[in-house]
């Protein structure tokens, strides 16, 4: 679910900088992942890491497994065979509740249920942390006005998911997953349906959380603005992880022709704003 523009001191990807170094121990480590759907092998060979206070965003072409990918990795998916590890465990020997307070997912399109409002959506949130016989306490309904707040979503508190647009939905998400209170945050292709000022918000959004300290993996279509806020882009093709780096480095022109089969070029400016200049009508690439 979506929100309202962060402050205007929020510092730009530029300045904002990359979160720890290497140095950091992973949270998330995905080594040669495979994955198989109704019979079908959708990912073959997929490599993913998330440490604290990085932004890493998986993109890839239509059909390439990002998704797929990602969702085995919080665990909503069985994998086939390689290794998916949360703090150094097997994924598979993680009780749900437990991978509830390591990882948020943020869906494309979250369900709206009738009749509930943003502050009883938010606290959904905290069952992980609140457990099946337990009421929320202070530190339960303190920790969603805390969501609310860094998800820039206070003004909506009272408002019926049925009445939000899809940037407020999208930030009230958000909320419901920084609720969770966990270090590793997951979105999948959360801005896929948001207009240009709404995606500039929840970018923003995301870059701020980084900085804050939480592991981002980021599943985006928009090679612009993978290049402007990610640490790292995990490029994906066929099912396979082809290129991981920085993004001026791994999305080059030859491999956007090569992979997105595209004659393109990322460019940023001097004041750190990013574009994808594309030649339209030129003849797809070989």
């Amino acid at each position: 679910m979506s929100a309202v523009p962060p402050d205007a001191g929020t510092p730009s990807p530029s300045t904002a900088g990359p979160g720890p170094g290497p140095a950091a121990a992973p949270l998330l480590e995905v080594r040669d992942l495979r994955v198989r759907i109704g019979g079908r092998e959708i990912v073959h060979a997929a490599d993913l890491t998330a440490t604290p206070g990085r932004l890493v965003a998986v993109v890839g072409p239509n059909g390439a497994g990002k998704s797929t990918l990602v969702r085995t990795a919080a665990g909503l998916q069985r994998a086939a065979g390689g290794e998916v590890h949360w703090e150094g465990t097997d994924v598979r020997q993680v009780s749900g509740r437990h991978l509830a307070r390591l990882r948020a997912f943020v869906p494309q399109r979250a369900r709206v249920p009738d009749g509930i409002d943003v502050r009883e959506a938010v606290m959904i949130g905290r069952s992980p942390r609140i457990g099946g016989l337990r009421r929320p306490g202070r530190a339960d309904r303190d920790a969603v006005e805390d969501a609310l707040r860094r998800a820039s979503a206070l003004e909506l508190v009272d408002r019926q998911l049925s009445t939000l647009s899809g940037g407020e939905l999208q930030r009230v998400q958000l909320a419901v997953g920084l609720a969770q209170g966990a270090p590793v945050l997951i979105a999948d292709e959360p801005t896929s349906a948001l207009d240009l000022g709404a995606t500039a918000t929840f970018a923003q959004l995301l870059r701020r959380l980084a900085g804050d300290g939480l592991a981002i993996v980021l599943v985006v279509h928009d090679l612009a603005l993978a290049a402007a806020i990610a640490d790292e882009v995990v490029v994906m093709a066929d099912g396979r992880t082809v290129a991981t780096g920085p993004p001026s480095t791994v999305l080059d022109r030859e491999r956007l022709a090569r992979i997105w089969r595209v004659d393109a070029a990322l460019r940023t400016d001097d004041e750190g704003r990013t574009a994808l200049d594309v030649a339209w009508l030129a003849p797809p690439a070989a």
